[in-house]
């Protein structure tokens, strides 16, 4: 979803410091959404199944509880461990694109059976 709705709002909000706080809100939203389903996805006993949405839901926990940390530093501070934050912010895209890569070897493996 945030796919979609970041660059939108990059597009229609003048201010571009609200628009990155919109699109950061709207992806720890999806990060939530995501380790709340990876929760359900441990009850029943099919568990081996859902392993590509687990890898999915850890890349995000990454990326909301690591990665935002060390961006916003970088963005404070200029860099953070040596980077900056133009390239924090690609390594942290790079996690989610694999995340949604994921998500879609998931479904692939469930609908073609």
């Amino acid at each position: 979803m945030a796919v979609w709705v970041a660059p939108t709002l990059f597009y229609a909000q003048d201010d571009r410091h609200l628009a990155g706080v919109l699109a950061a809100r709207l992806f720890s939203i999806e990060t939530y959404v995501g380790l709340g389903v990876a929760a359900l996805a441990l009850l029943p006993l099919s568990r081996t199944k859902f392993v590509w949405g687990y890898s999915a839901a850890a890349l995000l926990s990454i990326n909301e509880w690591i990665l935002k940390r060390v961006m916003a530093q970088a963005h404070a501070h200029g860099a953070a461990a040596g980077l900056g934050f133009g390239a924090w912010h690609g390594v942290s895209a790079l996690l989610y694109v694999l995340a949604c890569l994921a998500v879609l070897r998931l479904v692939w493996n469930e609908d073609f059976r």
